[in-house]
């Protein structure tokens, strides 16, 4: 209730003092503030792909704080013993890794190909970093971190990136490596959902401009879009191999 509201209730009880305990201006205020929030706590309700307070601050919701936790951890994992496995290899070219699962799944040709290198440095060993990195950022959210808008749209633009050298080694994977890395598998299976989540939290924060339709598909139907994208690798791996699964069942 605004002060001028009070001051007229004032003046149509003729200016007798009202019974009960006044209200402060900076109450009034305050009141008014609470009423604010609660409103738009119950728009973002109301519309899922509407940024909350705490996302427009930099925050993030505590889903998307496990994911990056969780799936951080597994990427970490994962590219860890990819570099034991090389190093495994690098001491003992005949070593038996326990990733060599038959002939079309194992890592031992893919951690001496020069794909496995191919900006220089290991790819294992970028991953390893990259992976701790992410795990960081999702602790920090999960204690309720509010980040700032470039350090996003750093996040979007490696997640990008990530997208990028992961359809890359798939492609090499299938078209010239023939097999398939289990390690590099679980890579991809933690990044895709993470890529989609990251950018779906980007836009819907409004720290990259997007379009209306494109904000809210994206934002609504995130884990669809993480379906597709895993039924598509899935089927092309399928295809891909179909006159190879003989060697594996």
């Amino acid at each position: 209730m605004s002060v001028k509201h009070e001051q007229s209730r004032a003046q149509h009880d003729g200016g007798a003092p009202r019974s009960g305990p006044s209200r402060s201006q900076g109450e009034i205020v305050d009141l008014d503030d609470d009423l604010d929030d609660d409103l738009d706590d119950d728009l973002a309700d109301l519309d899922p792909a509407r940024p909350s307070e705490h996302q427009l601050a930099g925050g993030a919701p505590r889903g998307l704080a496990w994911l990056l936790t969780i799936g951080g951890a597994i990427g970490v994992w994962a590219s860890v013993m990819l570099v034991l496995s090389e190093r495994a290899i690098l001491a003992d070219p005949n070593a038996s890794l326990a990733c060599n699962l038959n002939p079309l799944i194992g890592c031992g040709e893919f951690i001496t190909s020069w794909q496995a290198a191919a900006l220089g440095v290991p790819n294992a060993l970028l991953g390893t970093i990259a992976f701790t990195f992410l795990t960081a950022t999702g602790v920090v959210l999960l204690a309720g971190a509010r980040l700032p808008r470039w350090y996003w749209v750093a996040l979007m633009a490696g997640t990008v990136a990530a997208a990028g050298a992961i359809t890359w080694f798939q492609y090499q994977s299938m078209a010239s490596l023939g097999g398939l890395c289990p390690y590099c598998m679980v890579v991809w299976a933690v990044t895709i959902p993470v890529v989609v989540n990251v950018l779906a939290r980007g836009v819907q924060a409004g720290h990259v401009p997007a379009p209306e339709g494109l904000r809210r598909f994206l934002v609504q139907e995130r884990w669809l879009i993480v379906t597709a994208w895993y039924l598509v690798l899935v089927a092309t791996i399928v295809v891909v191999f179909w006159d190879k699964w003989s060697l594996v069942f």
